[in-house]
């Protein structure tokens, strides 16, 4: 297949390295990577299995290589290009130019043994980080605002800079975490308050993604048993558990992904929380936070060996409090093992 790329993850699982001024052709037998001068020195360093082209204009340059070159037909991923960058390296070519939606994200959607190594190092890294964010709240965290709070879980997550965020934190207390994706507000963190805190960290690119919804105590810790004063809290809190472990206990390679999403979706609204579950179950992550598969009602994509995905069910009742337990998995010999 002959393919240009732009998304900066895209080009890096092709080459090895990308930057934020990246083209990447797949042209028969022949790969250029296209970079300016600013990135000289690491992109011939770090390159593999392409020729590396520094120029100043990369959508001219592209448009050369491509008239050039004896194809034709041209895959591209609409979702990755402006307008402008698109007509610019198209214009005038005589190619067939095919439209591929998610073409990098259905290639990376069964991990390399090498990847899935990456990831458990990342999602070891990140549980590390949610203990140490733990023991600063209790230390240092009530009556600070969700802003605060959101500075500390940035700062264990990345270890003071060594790491790269998976996606800006979302910590949120009471009513602000019936938002999905709350942002953070004044809002301060009482003791017997709830807490809800999704984070993530890179570890060699490659992203982790927890959520953990906690009762915040002078023992407060992210673990997945919580008790909570309010009974209708309680409630919801097991229910949302009993639905994440569900879809953990059964789940198998071979579903669809819709059946799986149902493995939770089923569990809460036999509980009476139908209305209040308003997000899919869980979706791959990999390079990018959200790719393939999507663990959705609506997806009838088959679940495999070596697909990583977070399972992430969820009650958010607005202006009372929202729930979520999340865990990144994969499948092995059929089944699910959390990561």
């Amino acid at each position: 297949m002959n393919y240009m790329l732009r998304d900066e993850n895209a080009i890096y699982y092709e080459c090895g390295y990308s930057s934020d001024n990246a083209l990447y052709l797949k042209l028969g037998s022949e790969a250029y990577f296209l970079t300016d001068s600013r990135y000289e020195i690491e992109a011939k360093a770090l390159v593999r299995d392409a020729k590396v082209v520094i120029e100043r204009n990369l959508y001219t340059k592209a448009n050369e290589i491509l008239k050039a070159a004896t194809i034709k037909k041209l895959h591209y991923d609409p979702k990755e290009w402006t307008l402008f960058a698109f007509e610019k390296i198209t214009e005038s070519l005589t190619i067939t130019l095919q439209a591929e939606p998610d073409l990098s994200h259905k290639k990376r959607i069964i991990k390399s043994a090498d990847e899935l190594e990456i990831i458990k190092k990342a999602v070891k890294l990140g549980a590390l980080a949610f203990d140490q964010l733990a023991k600063e709240i209790r230390e240092n965290g009530f009556k600070k605002s969700e802003y605060n709070l959101t500075y500390m879980a940035k700062t264990a997550l990345s270890s003071y800079g060594e790491y790269e965020l998976s996606f800006d934190p979302i910590v949120a207390v009471n009513g602000n975490a019936a938002k999905p994706h709350a942002l953070p507000t004044p809002d301060k963190l009482h003791k017997k308050d709830l807490l809800l805190v999704d984070a993530g960290l890179k570890y060699q690119r490659y992203c982790s993604d927890r959520t953990r919804t906690v009762y915040a105590d002078e023992e407060l810790t992210f673990g997945v048993e919580q008790k909570f004063k309010s009974k209708k809290i309680q409630k919801a809190y097991d229910t949302v558990l009993k639905a994440h472990d569900n879809a953990i206990e059964k789940a198998r390679s071979g579903m669809k992904a819709n059946e799986i999403d149902a493995l939770t979706r089923t569990v809460i609204e036999k509980a009476g929380f139908g209305d209040y579950f308003v997000h899919s179950t869980g979706h791959g992550v990999g390079l990018d936070i959200h790719e393939m598969p999507y663990i959705a009602s609506k997806s009838d994509t088959v679940i495999e060996d070596s697909m990583v995905y977070t399972i992430e069910p969820g009650i958010y009742i607005p202006n009372e409090f929202g729930i979520r337990i999340e865990d990144m998995v994969t499948m092995v010999d059929g089944k699910v093992e959390i990561l």
